[in-house]
């Protein structure tokens, strides 16, 4: 939820994009079918939804599970509507796409320091951009927006105090040292977990997609659409056996706060939320 909180604290409104299935990221060819059909561009140059009159402003993407998303035809995407590209890499420290860390192919990327994440500090996180006029607006937000004076206390737009403590800072490096470690630990987790399941006819692992490296933030269990109604079954069985899993996220239009979102159509968001099972996933078990 945080992805479509981060929109609406900006005063903008989400506009929810289906996924596809190999990645569980954005679907770039059923989005570009769907603004092909629902967006149009004005007379500023600018792109609008048809139906709400709202300015599309950005695309943002989320690597989920940690497995990068087609970034090539998500870019060719967002250039072709002349929008720039967010990631969101919260869950995808560690993880490459042709080479490349996610998080560094967009106009802006974060992560996510968060006490469930492949690192944490704790809490807090990272903006990564190359764009300097954006770096440098990113860190005078985080520091209340203070001008820069000798000794008064001036500030000249309403910001926000999030800078990452020292203390915390600090356990994060320590953590940076051992990330290598632990994401070959996660790999090694969850190829055991994927051979568990090789033979099941009703269930299995996701796997990273061709072209890229996985940090396997969470290893999946991935139901088939005919054994879909087993799903809350077993995880309740689980838990009864002291087993803690959990379901995939719900989806942000079944949010009360977001039912009346704009959106396209979102079958296999809707599809998958009812077969996915996130499986312990710590790089020390």
């Amino acid at each position: 939820v945080a992805t479509a909180n981060a929109v609406s604290y900006c005063g903008a409104l989400p506009h929810f994009a289906d996924v596809e299935t190999t990645s569980m990221g954005i679907d770039a060819r059923a989005l570009r079918a769907y603004a092909d059909e629902q967006f149009e561009r004005r007379d500023d140059g600018s792109l609008y939804n048809k139906q709400t009159g709202n300015r599309i402003a950005a695309l943002i993407g989320m690597h989920a599970f940690g497995h990068p998303f087609d970034l090539d035809a998500v870019g060719a995407l967002c250039d072709d509507l002349d929008i720039p590209l967010v990631e969101d890499a919260a869950e995808s420290l560690g993880s490459l796409y042709k080479d490349r860390h996610t998080g560094t192919f967009g106009r802006l990327g974060i992560l996510s320091f968060n006490g469930n994440k492949t690192i944490t500090t704790g809490g807090g996180g990272a903006a990564l951009t190359d764009d300097d006029e954006i770096a440098a607006q990113a860190k005078h937000l985080t520091t209340t927006g203070k001008a820069p004076h000798k000794y008064e206390y001036i500030h000249d737009v309403v910001a926000y105090n999030y800078r990452l403590p020292n203390l915390n800072a600090a356990l994060g490096c320590a953590q940076l040292e051992r990330l290598d470690t632990m994401l070959e630990q996660k790999r090694v987790l969850a190829q055991r977990y994927a051979d568990a399941f090789a033979g099941s006819e009703h269930a299995s692992i996701l796997v990273e997609p061709p072209g890229t490296r996985s940090n396997y933030w969470f290893s999946s269990l991935v139901l088939d659409q005919e054994s879909a109604e087993a799903t809350r079954p077993t995880i309740e069985a689980l838990h009864a056996a002291g087993l803690l899993v959990r379901p995939v996220w719900r989806p942000m239009h079944r949010l009360p706060m977001y039912a009346r979102c704009p959106r396209m159509p979102l079958a296999v968001t809707e599809d998958l939320a009812e077969r996915v099972i996130s499986l312990p996933s710590s790089a020390w078990l």
